[in-house]
């Protein structure tokens, strides 16, 4: 699949996969700074953004769809920064093609599985009817008792737009993440990846805990682990100076 991608900078190539429900634009203002020192594509994942969507969902798919960007780009090394789903993706692909990548970064995110747990947001998104909600106002009140957390729902409503005059929608393809869920959730331990990597999380957040960094080094044995403080699982919109700072440092040692 072809998946829609914008371009920033030059230098070595650095790609960055965002997270589930997102798009790329939650990453035009890091992708803005990292471009002062690299090659920077944002990419949108297929079933988001202005990529193609298809009721095919995996990880394998996605890791097929970077494998044919960087075809398509002429791309015969890679940095990539991935982020949750995303994440996920960056590690299949480095497993499938370790000579591709230089250096990897994974934001707060794990190669275990993870247990269904976006059931109240699929809930809430699912029972949105854009043929009576006519504002964005409309569709925040609508979610409010699905997803009480402000910052989720603001997450999710980066992704509306017009799709026609009066009418709403939403740009990622709810049918297929909800059909999918699961299979987003499952490990992502193809293989040993012995490359350099930076696992990077939210002091906030649960997705990386200190045991899960302890098998995270059996399958990535060059891995080193960074925590930034007073951030959750959007640590790079909650502390945007911190997550580059700690991430350029990486990428430029």
């Amino acid at each position: 699949m072809k998946l829609n991608f914008k371009r920033f900078g030059d230098g070595e190539p650095l790609l960055i996969l965002h997270g589930l429900m997102g798009m790329l634009d939650n990453w035009q203002g890091p992708a803005k700074a990292y471009s002062e020192h690299f090659d920077t594509i944002i990419v949108d994942a297929r079933n988001h953004g202005h990529s193609e969507h298809s009721p095919e969902f995996n990880y394998q798919a996605m890791m097929d769809d970077v494998a044919e960007l960087c075809d398509d780009l002429f791309l015969d090394q890679v940095n990539i920064l991935g982020h949750s789903m995303g994440g996920k993706t960056a590690m299949k692909f480095a497993q499938h093609y370790p000579e591709m990548i230089d250096k990897l970064i994974i934001a707060d995110i794990a190669p275990k599985a993870y247990s269904v747990h976006h059931q109240q947001i699929l809930a809430g998104l699912n029972s949105l009817d854009f043929s009576k909600l006519k504002s964005r106002g409309e569709v925040d009140k609508s979610l409010k008792p699905y997803i009480p957390e402000v910052g989720v729902r603001q997450f999710l409503m980066k992704s509306m737009y017009w799709r026609e005059k009066g009418k709403l929608g939403l740009r990622f393809n709810l049918s297929a993440i909800a059909e999918n869920i699961e299979l987003i959730g499952e490990a992502t331990l193809d293989a040993q990846y012995a490359g350099e990597t930076l696992f990077i999380r939210g002091a906030n957040s649960n997705y990386i805990s200190n045991q899960d960094f302890e098998d995270i080094k059996v399958a990535f044995p060059n891995a080193t682990l960074e925590t930034i403080m007073d951030a959750g699982h959007w640590l790079h919109a909650e502390k945007p100076e911190e997550f580059l700072e700690k991430t350029l440092e990486f990428l430029k040692s």
